[in-house]
């Protein structure tokens, strides 16, 4: 259930990790306590933890909430993957010296909110539903859109089309290679080839046009 927002989830091709996991005492300070470790930055257990609980809370509160937390597996191994996959485009980001402003995001929003004429309400539930984005994280959603489209662009490739959701996932797998990911192993084990942690994350890149019609298709075209 909890697909990578954004034109971000983000299948690398390819990716050579260094690290593959953390063991159970930690390889070094950084790794105490961390759940993974992406480059310097360690995502912590109770930052994990405080992610998956607002998720299951926000689910708990949608009429398909049982269905969706049953279909979610491990949610905190789902939740972990698209916790270290933003650590990764925002370095490769900051690699590619792309930017994104607020107000490039609030655009994306608005032009997603159109096609629900205008209500953040179905909004909200068709992202929470189809993609696992709390109604706090909306605004990530969309930074996450952007960016991969902005990335896209920069490699010279049109955002959405198979050849530059390709590119940008190597791009990304690059930046992971350059940086080292390290997964504490109670979690699952990163798959260097998918960008994912075990088969239970999303893949890095998903195609913007799909989501688009998903949004519409899911309800009624408004």
């Amino acid at each position: 259930m909890v697909r990578r927002r954004t034109a971000v989830s983000i299948a690398a091709a390819g990716l050579l990790l260094a690290s593959p996991a953390l063991t159970a005492c930690g390889s070094g300070p950084a790794d105490a306590g961390a759940a993974a470790v992406v480059g310097d930055h360690r995502i912590t257990v109770s930052a994990l933890q405080s992610e998956v609980n607002e998720l299951r809370t926000a689910v708990s509160g949608s009429p398909q909430g049982a269905q969706l937390l049953d279909s979610a597996g491990d949610l905190s191994t789902q939740m972990l993957g698209r916790l270290v996959e933003d650590e990764v485009l925002g370095q490769a980001l900051t690699a590619s010296h792309v930017t994104v402003s607020d107000s490039e995001v609030e655009q994306d929003h608005q032009a997603a909110l159109a096609q629900f004429g205008g209500s953040e309400s179905k909004l909200d539930s068709t992202l929470l539903v189809n993609y696992g984005v709390a109604k706090s994280d909306v605004t990530h959603f969309f930074y996450r859109d952007v960016a991969s489209g902005k990335l896209i662009q920069r490699l010279g490739l049109q955002p959405g089309s198979d050849g530059g959701n390709t590119a940008l996932a190597q791009a990304l797998a690059k930046t992971a290679t350059s940086i080292g990911v390290r997964v504490n192993p109670r979690y699952g084990t990163w798959d260097a080839k998918k960008g994912s942690i075990g088969a239970q994350s999303d893949p890095w890149v998903v195609d913007k046009t799909p989501i688009a019609a998903s949004l519409t298709t899911d309800n009624g075209g408004a």
